[in-house]
């Protein structure tokens, strides 16, 4: 690298910091977190480490079996870098301390179809706060938010031709690497909505932005998990399995 590469790649670094540090969060990251009152709002999507009891539980309704599992730090880091489940992608857990992050296993023994809403779940508090899953674009919202320096880099960086330069750079060894790989993970881990037919058994990850700390007790509800369609397709029954939790904070 000579100098001028240097001095452009410093030059870059600051307007960076400056791009980056007065950039505007993703409207996704200003909506209210949580259904509650508005003196509660500050306390939530706060850092936390949390310890949940039962760590597992099963709830069985109509042949309709549901698995929820509390997913630690450590279980969600065990499981990104399992390379025979994620293949290249295989890396960093993409939660962040902010978040907190169940499994869930639905399985489908009844004769019917069921049809999955996991954008319907519910996690409820005992302060009052009722909370509504959070998807890969706000996971990847928040995180860009935690990083923008790297990320506003980046963008320049790979926006100049290396041309530029006089040189040909490597542009990408002077960059943090794209965020496809953390996105990636938390599609190909995400319980998404849909059917499940008979004798199907499917997982996946569900999140939701981190409940106040001091929580004695949190209900998961995993509703309107919905069956017995007619012969227009519409849902007869809409069943509900609600799971309580022992909470602490660590």
């Amino acid at each position: 690298m000579n100098g001028r590469t240097r001095w452009w790649l410093i030059g870059m670094a600051g307007l960076a910091c400056v791009a980056g540090c007065s950039g505007r969060k993703s409207s996704l990251l200003l909506e209210r977190q949580a259904r509650g009152p508005i003196e509660e709002e500050p306390s939530v999507a706060q850092a936390a480490v949390w310890r949940l009891t039962p760590e597992s539980q099963i709830k069985t309704d109509g042949n309709i079996e549901v698995t929820v599992r509390f997913a630690s730090a450590q279980y969600l880091t065990d499981l990104f870098s399992n390379k025979a489940l994620f293949g290249g992608y295989a890396g960093r857990n993409p939660f962040y301390p902010e978040h907190l992050v169940f499994y869930i296993k639905v399985a489908n023994r009844s004769q019917q179809k069921i049809r999955l809403a996991p954008g319907e779940f519910t996690l409820i508090d005992d302060r009052g706060n009722q909370y509504s899953t959070i998807g890969a674009d706000y996971v990847t919202a928040f995180g860009e938010s935690r990083r923008p320096v790297a990320a506003t880099t980046r963008g320049l960086l790979e926006s100049a031709s290396p041309g530029y330069f006089g040189i040909s750079v490597p542009v990408g060894k002077f960059v943090a690497q794209k965020p496809q790989g953390q996105f990636a993970l938390l599609q190909q881990s995400a319980l998404q909505s849909g059917y499940l037919y008979p004798g199907v058994m499917y997982d996946g990850l569900i999140a939701f932005w981190n409940p106040p700390a001091g929580q004695r007790t949190l209900r998961l509800l995993i509703t309107n998990v919905k069956t017995d369609f007619d012969a227009n397709d519409l849902p007869r029954v809409s069943l509900e399995f609600p799971f309580e939790f022992s909470a602490a904070t660590q």
